[in-house]
């Protein structure tokens, strides 16, 4: 294949880019355009070479697009419209003009691009905007596949479960074509998803069809059932186990970096996160083959923004949340502690997430900024299989 000219739509850190060189597809990227100060720092850090547009989507007009004759769009357009603890605006939401922008340019270039590939939360299958992308696709003449897929069916020990399109240009373009692409995908994906057999149902790669957008079930699960420990449920606990057995999926320690002792202090969480929040915690273990998403509070917030890690695996934790309740809170600071529990350094984060390690965050982005930067970003990995679908 020749070298694909490609264009890189909200940028962020360079996640599609790096998906992009994970694929093994030649490709150029042409230009890259965010806005964000700081995803813009570590693009540029990681990405020196590659043309950075400073610039809103919708303040480029339609001639500067057509002079870069790109091949390929990957975009990731704001997420917070469709989130489901959002106020979910849809279209309506100022953050969605820039997509529309999109939309309204895409029948007007001089040159169709031969591949699109869009990432978004879970949410965006069955909202308004997703019914005007399909609508534009349909009518510029692409055949299009829709996926909602997570890391774990790449054997990542990390639920990010996300809404993704390919489309590809089509001289011709029907119901028949359409149902023999869906058709193909899903032969297809075994290859693209080695563990796609094996991996819990709930986080399995998803074929939408386009006409039922809403056929994939949420994520979380029941919780019914006798509260063990912390704020755990039966059927929590049976999940947990459940996905801790899953041998087609790594454990966490392939993921962790060595670190020195003094430089772990700082991740540890402070007696006062660990009294307010301790029922509330994901705990993971080196050994676990799970960790939920994590977000860009993490670091800053506690609850639902990511997995802590037990750092002192000879402490049984049920030992330390036993009683807990009973006890003042001196002592509940000092049983907790006996756990070690930390943050995930944001190499380790962004080890999960899929980026090489050649990725670097430059000097000056603090801690804070790198956790916030990658929650906004996705999973190299499951990327580079959608891409090399695509372009099959």
């Amino acid at each position: 294949m020749e070298c694909l000219r490609v264009l890189e739509l909200y940028s962020g850190i360079g996640g599609m880019h790096y998906a992009l060189k994970e694929s093994g597809i030649p490709g150029q990227v042409v230009a890259a355009i965010d806005i964000n100060t700081t995803a813009n720092q570590i693009y540029r850090h990681n990405f020196p070479d590659t043309p950075l547009w400073n610039k809103t989507i919708e303040g480029i007009a339609l001639d500067d697009f057509n002079k870069l004759s790109f091949d390929m769009i990957l975009m990731s357009p704001p997420c917070q419209p469709f989130t489901r603890i959002g106020l979910q605006g849809d279209i309506s939401d100022p953050r969605t003009k820039s997509f529309l922008y999109v939309l309204d340019l895409l029948p007007r270039l001089h040159r169709l691009p031969r591949f699109i590939l869009l990432e978004n939360v879970k949410g965006f299958e069955s909202s308004a905007a997703r019914e005007l992308l399909v609508k534009t696709l349909t009518g510029c003449g692409y055949r299009f596949q829709e996926f909602m897929v997570s890391p774990t069916s790449v054997g990542i020990p990390n639920s990010r479960l996300r809404y993704f399109l390919i489309a590809k240009m089509s001289t011709s373009f029907s119901t028949q074509v359409r149902s023999e692409a869906m058709s193909q995908a899903r032969s297809e994906l075994p290859d693209v998803f080695p563990h796609l057999a094996e991996a819990d149902s709930s986080e399995q790669p998803t074929v939408l069809s386009p006409t039922c957008p809403g056929s994939c079930q949420s994520e979380e699960e029941v919780r019914e059932g006798q509260v063990l420990y912390k704020l755990e449920t039966a059927a929590d606990a049976q999940r947990k186990r459940s996905q801790n057995q899953d041998l087609s999926i790594r454990q966490i320690q392939d993921f962790l970096e060595p670190q020195k002792e003094e430089d772990l202090e700082q991740h540890l969480l402070p007696p006062r996160t660990l009294l307010r929040y301790a029922l509330l915690l994901d705990i993971v273990q080196p050994t676990c083959r799970r960790s939920v998403c994590f977000t860009k509070g993490y670091g800053r917030y506690v609850e639902g923004t990511g997995s802590v890690l037990q750092g002192c695996t000879e402490t049984q934790m049920e030992s330390v949340f036993t009683g807990l309740d009973q006890v003042s809170e001196e002592e509940k600071v000092q049983q907790l502690l006996k756990l070690k529990l930390r943050y995930f350094t944001p190499r380790e984060v962004a080890n999960l997430m899929g980026f090489p390690q050649s990725f670097m965050f430059p000097e000056g982005v603090s801690t804070l900024q790198q956790y916030r930067a990658l929650g906004n970003s996705l999973n190299v990995v499951v990327v580079s299989r959608l891409l090399q679908l695509l372009v099959s």
